[in-house]
This record gives structure tokens, C-alpha cells and sequence, in this order.
């Protein structure tokens, strides 16, 4: 058993987070929420996908190893207001013995539609030197068994996909 979880995770697929609203303090002047609290949902939503594997605080404080975020894409497909209640789900794309490619969609909670996509790659990493690290074996083991029950899903709608504006030539 994994320090700081004492059952045995189910691996739903996708993973789907607790509900979180937008505070009013989150939105910009325009009366959406600004890119930056659509981060920290996101980064939550991670938080208690990874709590599943055997990573977290537990894991920081017991094994001084933690994960880190190297890359990261966002799409923002519809505004978010305060107020609004969101579901992210998560799912494991793929993992390496010290990498995970994680893809996430932001939806609003009662309503089902997609707000924001974020996809992004977190390195497992020795906080005191700051240096790449394998995982610890249980944690790859229960990564393999979410990545099974996530791969038995379709390939998610801007899975890949590359920040792109053509360039016109005048």
C-alpha cells in the first residue's frame, strides 16, 4: 500500500475531478475567467487524479519526489463566468518510467459543455536536486492500471494538436 492511501483506487475512464466553481475574484474585466485560474482548475483536477497513483504531498514529504509540469497546451473553447460550477476530466494518454502525457477537458458542471482542453507532459523528479527520477514501482504499476482503463477510450478531440497560425505573406 501507497503511503497516505490506505484502498485500493478503481481507475474510472476518464478520471473525473470533484465539482469546482469560479470565484468572482477569478474573473477579468470582460466578466470571464481569466486564463490563469483556468491553470489552477486544471492543476487541482490533477491533483486528485495523481492522489490515485501515489503521488502527492505524501510522496513529496516520505520519498522527497515529486512530478513537475515541462509542457503544456490549453485550448479555451467557451467562457467560464463566476459562479459556474466545473467538472475537469483527466485521462493518462500515456507514461514512461519517469514522464506522464496527461489530457484534460474542462466542463461545466450541470450544462456538459467543453470550456477548456489542456494537455500536458509532468516529469517525475527528486525535489531536493531538482533532477529527473524514475517513479517509484507501485506508482508505475498503478499508473499501467490507469493507463488501461483510459486506453480503452477514443482518442480525445485536439489530442496532438500543435499551436499553429498560418503565416500570410502580403
Amino acid at each position: 500500500m501507497l503511503d497516505g492511501i490506505d484502498f485500493e483506487p478503481v481507475f474510472f475512464a476518464p478520471f473525473v475531478s470533484s465539482a469546482m466553481a469560479v470565484e468572482p475574484g477569478w474573473v477579468d474585466y470582460d466578466g470571464q475567467l481569466n486564463t490563469a485560474y483556468y491553470s489552477l482548475l486544471f492543476d487541482r483536477a490533477v491533483d486528485e487524479a495523481v492522489f490515485l497513483v501515489g503521488l502527492g504531498p505524501h510522496l513529496t514529504e516520505t520519498r522527497s519526489s515529486s512530478f513537475f509540469t515541462v509542457e503544456s497546451h490549453q485550448r479555451f473553447l467557451r467562457e467560464l463566468r463566476a459562479g459556474h460550477e466545473v467538472r475537469v476530466t483527466l485521462r493518462l494518454v500515456n507514461y514512461d518510467e519517469k514522464r506522464m502525457h496527461l489530457f484534460q477537458e474542462m466542463h461545466h458542471a450541470r450544462e456538459g459543455w467543453t470550456a477548456a482542453t489542456c494537455e500536458l507532459v509532468a516529469l517525475h523528479v527528486e525535489t531536493g536536486t531538482r533532477r529527473p527520477s524514475p517513479f517509484p514501482d507501485e506508482v508505475l504499476e498503478r499508473l499501467a492500471l490507469m493507463r488501461a482503463a483510459h486506453g480503452a477510450l477514443p482518442p480525445p478531440d485536439g489530442l496532438g494538436r500543435p499551436v499553429n497560425m498560418p503565416i500570410r505573406l502580403s
